[in-house]
């Protein structure tokens, strides 16, 4: 099983590689084609706890799981906001902690320029809008002017809305109890055995008990005889 952590920020390649020389904390896409590469179809698991960053390289991550031919399982551990929304909706399964929340809003950048500098921008940030709307609308089947106008209010979801409204298939159960399971072409370990176990080793431990007992008997008695030789 394959396992990758979208921790921290989501960052372009070369980022994400000044980002490992200083030894800190980013996901970008080389790293996940790298791990993704090692053996085709072997399950993967992507564990998420990010705000986000960049939306493109959000986008090729989001791509190279969706073409990914193995199952993937998407746990949503802290939160999924911004960008890390995006890679969480290429899960085959998405599960999210009953702790945890997802964050989905417009795109946006930071600008500079004359009146169509901004006009253009402005326009390139609509069509990444429409974009991100795409992995969304793929996953919970909301309506886009639904999904568009969650986006425009900056939507947080908890667990559970994120599930009823589809961006998540189910919130993480803790409580389960574990469960024995069985080989046919195995010996069966029943409750009369255990029983029977716990007989023996009951008797065993009275039987350790009471030579305890009796050797430190001996033990009194023989330090009591070497006191009465001294009064001889």
């Amino acid at each position: 099983m394959k396992h990758i952590k979208i921790k921290s920020d989501i960052v372009d390649d070369d980022t994400g590689t000044f980002y490992e020389w200083f030894g800190l904390s980013a996901a970008y896409p080389a790293q996940v084609e790298r791990i993704l590469a090692e053996d085709d179809n072997e399950e993967v698991v992507v564990d998420i706890n990010s705000p986000g960053g960049d939306v493109f390289a959000a986008s090729e991550i989001y791509t190279l799981l969706s073409q990914y031919q193995g199952n993937v399982t998407i746990n949503i551990q802290g939160l999924a906001a911004s960008a890390a929304s995006v890679i969480a909706m290429a899960g085959d399964k998405v599960k999210i902690s009953p702790t945890a929340q997802m964050m989905i809003h417009k795109a946006h950048s930071a600008s500079s320029g004359n009146t169509d500098d901004f006009q253009h921008q402005s326009e390139v940030l609509a069509g990444v809008d429409e974009s991100i709307a795409n992995a969304y609308e793929a996953k919970t089947g909301l309506k886009r002017t639904d999904l568009l106008n969650m986006m425009a209010q900056e939507t947080w979801l908890t667990a559970q809305e994120a599930v009823d409204k589809g961006f998540a298939d189910e919130v993480m159960d803790f409580t389960a109890t574990p469960q024995f399971l069985n080989s046919s072409q195995g010996p069966k370990i029943t409750k009369a055995k255990v029983e029977q176990w716990k007989q023996i080793m009951a008797k065993a431990k009275a039987y350790d008990e009471k030579m305890a007992s009796l050797n430190q008997a001996k033990n009194d008695k023989t330090k009591l005889q070497a006191k009465i030789g001294l009064l001889f």
